[in-house]
């Protein structure tokens, strides 16, 4: 679950106290666990949330976008994204860190955690349409900077 944390706060300190945190709500809301999904999923959704809540109350709000700008993403197309055999999953998670909030959150709710874009809008209290815009421009981004990077462009 600390894991979990990292992934939203870079502070150590204040990681560990989300997780903390988590686990107190975990505990003070037991009776409401319904065994819907597995009680480490359960857990996790609670880190993620008290992660996002914490960034949250440090000023550091999710920027959601205008509703009457999105359009409509179709991923039947946009599944194959692959990278090149040199780029390393620290090279991802890097540039998945460096993104713009609005897109990172999204990214790493679904490459990184597995949730579907329903899960995310509850989480992110977004619209689908806009988890799945987010998700397509910051894998986007992410694709550039990656493609930049083994060219030799980047850094």
């Amino acid at each position: 679950m600390y894991i979990v944390a990292k992934r939203f706060i870079a502070n150590d300190a204040e990681a560990e106290d989300v997780v903390q945190e988590a686990f107190i709500k975990a505990f003070s809301k037991l009776e409401q666990y319904q065994a819907e999904v597995t009680f480490g999923a359960w857990l996790k959704r609670i880190v993620i949330n008290t992660s996002i809540d914490t960034l949250k109350a440090n000023k550091k709000r999710l920027i959601e976008l205008d509703e009457a700008h999105l359009k409509i993403v179709d991923n039947e197309y946009d599944d194959k994204w692959l990278v090149d055999d040199t780029v390393t999953i620290n090279d991802i998670k890097q540039t998945i860190d460096n993104l713009p909030e609005k897109y990172k959150y999204v990214v790493m709710l679904y490459l990184l955690e597995g949730y579907d874009h329903q899960e995310i809008s509850n989480i992110l209290n977004i619209s689908e349409v806009a988890s799945r815009t987010q998700l397509y421009r910051g894998k986007k981004i992410v694709q550039e900077q990656l493609t930049k990077k083994q060219h030799g462009t980047r850094y």
